[in-house]
């Protein structure tokens, strides 16, 4: 048996070295999409937005000091700090579940997830705070409604509805929370619907949510709609391919090791073959298997998105870890080899992404045409926009003699990305404004920063940048509005020394005729 001594010097290095190897990627890549468009939530807060609930953009709003510090590392030092806790939080859910080592497993497991560590544990995503308020509300779950009524464990449901509201303010999911505890309470241990904390713990939990609310109601429940319309199941028939795709997806999300441990635990769980709390176990699976099984039908009709499952997947690495320590209980090894190969699977996939992010060494996409060289490498969407700022910011000096059209022209697009992209590499350096054109659906939240940023008036010119690996003629969809469009700058991207890509910048002149607002009635 391990001491406790040298269990809690593994967890420290365990969280140092994370912390550190977070740190990392967090200065040297480049946003993606999804974390770029995030960065706009902390440049125009609300009390929600078009896609998820406000959490994300407090974050970034308070490790940037409301953007006085917006480089890449510091906006995504809340997903880097948030990430490493979580380390520490699962850790000691998993001593309260069995021990310490069990703990530590846990941390390990943890550690080697793809999603846990690098998607909401070092990228800036709503699920970076959603999951550390998700562990925070299952350790104070578990202290609570699994045991008798007493005062401290009545204290510790209300904390857990304190932090379950947190987790609602960060992503819709997290109501898998409170269903999952109302499951559990309903089945395994009713004497807590005859006391007043447990409905005063929901009630807290739902009045943090209140703020998303009030910015529905106000907004024609548009998030609610958005969200809702991206999990309908009624508009076609079985899809195997999106099953297969979401299966494989929460596979390679979560480690495949771990994925694959996960199932082998909870099938040992069931057959009581674990030595750990049984009402701790049920609420585990109660909170963690409805989430993962729903998401998987709904992958039958619709296509969906492997993260949306990952903090059930993160809770059943309690039960992995409490697993491990069943079947190294004679030979209580600090480091088992199921989270050693998860690890090690880790490092390969963090060696192997950076090396072709930044150097493109396994795949690379010449393209048959200009305009779609790079389209099949998905890694060029985390490369090549600090190389375009700098290329932007010459195009701007040479327009300011040239005088095409006024440099300071916004930037008009058609989507969210590359919206957001071009905001924070191209146009926000330069203090220029990027605006929207283009369906609701497409914009998101670009619909609603049009109108801050004042829309467009007849006679104005803009710039319109697109890339090979997500080309979009303008000139179909802005034809109409404009009497001149004009490709006036070709530049290629390099990598590695190799031309992976091309930017196009036009010049867009002379607006026309004036876009109809798609928020009007919104």
């Amino acid at each position: 048996m391990k001491s406790p001594r040298q269990i809690s010097r593994a967890m420290i290095i365990l969280v140092l070295l994370s912390l550190i190897v977070r740190g990392f990627l967090a200065v040297f890549l480049e946003f993606g999409n999804d974390e770029v468009y995030y960065w706009t939530y902390a440049l125009y807060p609300d009390l929600s937005h078009f896609d998820h609930p406000p959490m994300i953009g407090f974050l970034i709003q308070l490790t940037t000091l409301n953007l006085a510090f917006d480089s890449e590392f510091f906006i995504r030092l809340g997903a880097v700090l948030l990430g490493t806790l979580n380390t520490w939080i699962i850790f000691l859910i998993g001593r309260n579940i069995r021990d310490s080592l069990t703990g530590f497993y846990a941390a390990l497991l943890y550690t080697a997830s793809i999603y846990a560590f690098i998607i909401a544990g070092t990228f800036i995503l709503p699920d970076t705070p959603q999951l550390t308020f998700w562990l925070i509300t299952l350790y104070f779950l578990l202290q609570s409604v699994t045991g008798p009524v007493t005062r401290s464990a009545k204290g510790y449901l209300l904390l857990a509805g304190l932090a379950a509201g947190c987790a609602l303010l960060s992503k819709y999911t997290s109501v898998f929370l409170l269903a999952g505890t109302f499951l559990y309470v309903l089945m395994y241990n009713r004497s807590w619907f005859r006391t007043k904390e447990l409905y005063l713990s929901a009630f807290m939990a739902l009045l943090f949510f209140l703020p998303v609310l009030i910015w529905n109601y106000n907004n024609d429940f548009i998030s609610f709609a958005f969200q809702s319309d991206r999990v309908g199941i009624f508009q076609a028939g079985l899809r195997g391919d999106f099953f297969f795709t979401e299966l494989g997806g929460q596979m390679l999300y979560n480690n495949p090791v771990n994925f694959i441990l996960g199932i082998i635990a909870l099938i040992a769980f069931f057959r009581g073959r674990i030595s750990m709390d049984v009402q701790k176990g049920k609420l585990i699976t109660m909170i963690a298997l409805p989430l993962i099984l729903l998401f998987l039908f709904f992958s039958l009709f619709r296509h969906t998105l492997p993260h949306w499952t990952g903090p059930a997947w993160t809770t059943v690495i309690l039960v992995s870890a409490a697993y491990l320590r069943e079947i190294s209980v004679k030979r209580a090894k600090l480091f088992p080899a199921f989270a050693v190969g998860a690890l090690a699977m880790l490092i390969v996939v963090l060696i192997l992404g950076v090396m072709q992010i930044r150097g493109g060494i396994l795949y690379s996409d010449p393209g048959d045409s200009p305009e779609n060289i790079g389209e099949r490498d998905v890694s060029l969407d985390m490369y090549g926009w600090r190389q375009l700022a700098g290329e932007f910011e010459v195009i701007l000096d040479q327009e300011k003699e040239l005088g095409n059209i006024e440099p300071m022209s916004p930037v008009i697009s058609h989507r969210w990305f590359p919206a957001a992209n071009i905001d924070y590499y191209l146009a926000n350096p330069n203090n220029i404004d990027v605006i929207g054109l283009g369906s609701l659906e497409g914009l998101h939240k670009y619909a609603r920063i049009t109108q801050y940023r004042g829309g467009f008036e007849l006679g104005m010119d803009a710039w319109y940048v697109t890339v090979s690996r997500d080309f979009r003629d303008p000139v179909p969809m802005y034809g109409p509005f404009f009497e001149d469009i004009e490709l006036a700058y070709t530049i290629p991207i390099h990598r590695n020394g190799k031309h992976v890509m091309n930017a196009f910048v036009y010049y867009l002149k002379d607006l026309k005729k004036m876009p109809l607002s798609i928020l009007a009635n919104k």
